[in-house]
């Protein structure tokens, strides 16, 4: 099975169009090109043996620490040794931007610098082309190392004389005090790179993204007294996740880290969901990058303009690709034995009520601003309006996309009525055409149907399905989607059911236990359902309970700043893929609602009131 590093201990760089990860020992076990959702090059991260890694490291035994140079993607490992120090320097220059005009785009620099005494450096470089399919052959030519397999070129632009031995590329060295040497791995080109050069992309990459990143006066800056700097860090994880040219944000940039260890449940997520879309264009809009929420908005109004509701899909490649076809590589150990390894994901192909929400309140968050809604835009919300009036009430494959029988979910159909609900709000509001008596009789059949069977009187909380029994996390967005006020007694108790049944004392929420899926094995906790939890108790004005967990949860961020999917809680271990977008979202969305809640917009609305989740404001229902 080989070494594997644990999950906490690896940062992330890239360049608006994939990611790589880089561990503590700065070895980069993941990244796959030309784009973050091709197949990997690095691998060693889902099999140590075969999968393919870069690693500069020192000979002697060392103890490391990461961290990233203050509001950057540039990451940096420092190595102590007995000899000495030296700190590996990664980035990779952002596509589209000045920084890489006139250089390789798909490139990692690395950089390695004796800071102290001297260090023997070791260096290995085993690219893996096509997840390891691919036969790898290395050669040595001017300027460093060119490695072939398949239809895949890449290039290792080095001053050192390095030696080839099994297909792998090595050396090792000294460095004295001062002393540097730079590696550059080029996709798909061939440049010998100088150190000036390097140097000088290195100060331009870090300019841009100091620049980019969340700026502020901290001491009047709303986010000052929760989290600041992790705010900072998810900002700039969100902005690695996208992709510059086409506006998509991934949910996580790797494949197949598995939800639980040895287990099945090991999927991939390097694609766009939409029912990421409201949270995300909310959290970037907090964050001052309005350019980043409007073209992620302009990717789903596409979307919405041009493609009939029912063909709509959950997710879609990265480059708006429709077919994800799944399949397994049975030659890949799998992250710590965790099988299968899946490459594509077939929860593309699912019928997911709730997405049409999702669209739609995406949609309604324009109301206000200076883009507005046009005539295209609300087409889109009519016919989506109406295909929710017909489908409703059919089965479907839910927000945590089982592998199983379509079920009577009561989160998609909360969904449904909040497809409908903010269509009639855009059609009062704007004055658009719209068959407002029927969409208002459907909202309130919906409205009660969900009451009706999808709430427990014996549990005292709204359960995962239609007359089912399985507490679900979903409950807890009831009230923030204002489907129902928080000082209704129906909220109030499932907000316990679930703290007492889906929660640990420290306030870690899984999304479900029993009866939630067919798979074998169990999971950890959600992190995005511990900051739902968060959310409605900051919203309640449960402010000190919501600080307390929001900080439990921030200490299960990694050293440098990042969240996983879930955390194993009784061995301390982030789970799942990683970083996930959806927890860096969810932490940033629960900052701003416990911001809210000091600033005294937390009481309980004597009307019934949306709470827009996603900053849309607040519209009064009769």
């Amino acid at each position: 099975m080989g070494n594997f590093t644990p999950i906490s201990e690896y940062g992330i760089i890239g360049n608006l169009e994939t990611c790589v990860l880089v561990n503590t020992d700065a070895s980069i076990d993941w990244g796959c090109f030309p784009a973050l959702d091709s197949p990997s090059v690095f691998g060693a991260i889902l099999d140590a043996d075969r999968g393919g890694r870069f690693s500069i490291s020192p000979v002697e035994e060392y103890e490391s620490r990461q961290q990233y140079l203050d509001h950057t993607n540039v990451i940096q490992t420092t190595f102590q040794t007995p000899s000495g120090e030296c700190v590996v320097t990664d980035f990779m220059p952002v596509i589209g931007e000045s920084v890489a005009e006139g250089h390789p785009n798909q490139a990692i620099y690395r950089q390695v610098t004796c800071t102290d005494g001297s260090v023997d450096i070791d260096v290995e470089f085993r690219p893996r082309f096509d997840y390891a399919r691919a036969d790898t052959v290395l050669e040595t030519t001017s300027g460093g190392v060119r490695a072939t397999g398949g239809d895949d070129r890449a290039f290792l632009s080095t001053t050192t004389s390095m030696y080839i031995e099994d297909d792998v590329a090595r050396a090792t060295y000294s460095l004295d005090e001062n002393e540097s040497d730079w590696y550059v791995f080029q996709y798909d080109s061939h440049e010998p790179m100088g150190h000036s050069t390097c140097k000088e992309l290195l100060d331009e990459t870090i300019e841009y993204w100091r620049e980019w990143s969340h700026t502020c006066e901290q001491s009047e800056c709303p986010f000052d007294e929760v989290g600041h700097e992790h705010i900072v860090r998810s900002g700039l994880v969100l902005k690695l996740l996208s992709r510059v040219d086409t506006g998509s944000i991934c949910a996580a940039p790797t494949t197949s880290l598995p939800e639980s260890i040895g287990g099945l449940r090991n999927w991939d997520y390097r694609f766009s969901w939409i029912r990421d879309s409201a949270f995300t264009i909310r959290a970037l809009t907090h964050l001052g990058h309005t350019e980043e929420a409007k073209a992620y908005l302009d990717r789903f109004l596409d979307l919405s303009r041009s493609t009939d509701p029912e063909d709509i899909q959950p997710l879609y490649g990265m480059e708006r690709q429709a077919d994800l076809s799944e399949e397994t590589l049975d030659h890949l150990a799998g992250y710590r034995g965790s099988k299968p390894v899946r490459i594509g994901n077939d929860a593309g192909d699912q019928f997911q009520l709730d997405i049409y929400g999702e669209l739609v309140q995406a949609i309604y968050q324009l109301l206000g601003t200076e883009k507005g809604i046009d005539t295209d835009d609300w087409n889109a919300v009519y016919d989506i309006a109406e295909y929710v009036c017909r489908v409703w009430d059919e089965p479907d494959s839910g927000i945590w996309e089982p592998r199983m029988q379509k079920r009577q979910y009561v989160y998609s159909k909360v969904m449904c009525w909040v497809a409908l609900d903010r269509a009639i709000s855009m059609a009062e509001l704007e004055g658009f055409d719209a068959p407002l008596d029927r969409w208002r009789e459907r909202r309130a059949e919906i409205k009660e149907t969900v009451i009706e069977r999808g709430f427990d009187e014996e549990r005292g909380s709204f359960t995962q399905t239609f007359d089912g029994e399985t507490i679900d996390a979903t409950g807890l967005l009831l009230p923030l989607l204002g489907f129902l006020p928080m000082d209704d007694d129906r909220v109030q108790s499932t907000i316990e059911t679930v703290r007492e049944t889906l929660a640990t004392p420290e306030g870690f929420v899984y999304r479900y236990k029993e009866g939630g899926d067919e798979l074998p094995g169990e999971e950890g906790t959600f992190l995005l359902c511990s900051f739902w939890l968060i959310s409605v108790l900051a919203r309640a004005g449960r402010v000190d309970r919501a600080e307390e967990i929001f900080e439990n949860v921030l200490s299960c961020s990694s050293s440098v700043g990042l969240l996983a999917e879930q955390v194993d809680v009784e061995r301390g271990e982030l789970l799942g893929n990683f970083p996930q977008a959806f927890s860096h979202i969810g932490f940033i969305n629960s900052a701003i609602y416990i911001v809210q809640a000091e600033d005294g917009r937390s009481a309980f609305d004597s009307v019934e009131t949306v709470v827009d989740p996603y900053g849309s404001g607040s519209v009064t229902r009769d």
